[in-house]
């Protein structure tokens, strides 16, 4: 045959393909996009330190806010003032909900205040800079995708930072308050499972076993990560964690925490922009994509 025709019947058949791979790519749900979770620790950088009470900690607010806005989220802000070692401070959780199959709600949390340090200048990149990142960015992701079987929250802590030395209850007033607030409410029985990220954007990501953690939820997760060939960021190594987690746990909330405390900058000036890595936070949001519809199948399989 000759290669004219050949090549001309061929034609349709390539469009054809070509059509149908187009097809197929725009029905693949959007991956997390670690570029964006990244901007977003850049921009809240760039607001310098943000512990609670301060005007930049309300600037983060306002750019929270228009960032879940412009995924097509409606923020509800829950304001309360929280009694310091320096006094009342004014603070604010920030609450996204993305409506599923059924009401009952898995959250997936993040602070975003960092630690009010006066002896040097903290900007928070991986404490509190990071996790809120991976945040807004799972929001994102998430509300492109089919609906879930299960209704998401996103909640933004405020308040997890203590003045000083972190001691009882100098610590966690956002997840405090949020746990008081939805057990009047009525709404705290509904809540299925609680996934907290916190400091998860080192280049060297360790993220330990907390043993404070719902086992079966931490063994879930991990699973995951190895499936995912993430294993070697997710040590089988148990580690006690005090963290925004807790007064969910102590609820009766099964909670999980993804948090990296092998780092050295950890509360120090050098929590720094160039010491977070977009590379870990890719391997933390699609670790938790992941994980989400087997939680969900777990939970309701207990129903």
């Amino acid at each position: 045959m000759p290669f004219g025709r050949s090549h001309h019947r061929a034609a349709p058949l390539l469009a054809a393909l070509l059509a149908l791979g187009a097809s197929v790519a725009a029905q693949a749900p959007e991956g997390f996009d670690s570029s964006r979770a990244y901007a977003h620790v850049r921009d809240q950088v760039a607001l310098g330190p943000r512990p609670a009470g301060s005007p930049a900690n309300q600037k983060l607010r306002e750019y929270i806010v228009r960032t879940l806005a412009r995924s097509g989220y409606k923020v509800v802000e829950q304001p309360f003032a929280a009694s310091t070692p320096v006094g009342q401070v004014k603070m604010a959780n920030l609450i996204a909900t993305l409506p599923g199959e059924r009401p009952e709600r898995i959250a997936i949390a993040s602070h975003f205040d960092t630690k009010p340090i006066d002896e040097f200048r903290f900007v928070g990149a991986n404490d509190g800079g990071s996790s809120t990142g991976v945040l807004l960015e799972l929001a994102r992701v998430l509300k492109d995708r089919p609906k879930p079987r299960l209704t998401i929250e996103f909640l933004f802590f405020d308040g997890e930072e203590a003045w000083g030395e972190w001691r009882a209850p100098n610590h966690t007033y956002g997840s405090r308050h949020y746990v008081t607030a939805a057990r009047t409410a009525g709404t705290l029985a509904s809540l299925e499972a609680l996934l907290l990220l916190d400091m998860i954007g080192d280049r060297s990501l360790n993220l330990r076993r907390d043993t404070n953690s719902t086992p079966w939820l931490t063994d879930l997760v991990w699973a995951t990560a190895r499936r995912l060939g993430h294993g070697a960021h997710f040590l089988d190594e148990p580690f006690p964690v005090e963290d925004d987690h807790i007064p969910f746990l102590r609820a009766g909330v099964p909670a999980v925490d993804l948090i990296d405390l092998d780092y050295a900058d950890w509360h120090q000036a050098g929590d720094t922009l160039d010491k977070v890595s977009a590379r870990s936070l890719q391997v933390v949001g699609d670790v938790v994509l992941a994980a989400l519809p087997e939680i969900e199948a777990r939970l309701l399989k207990a129903k």
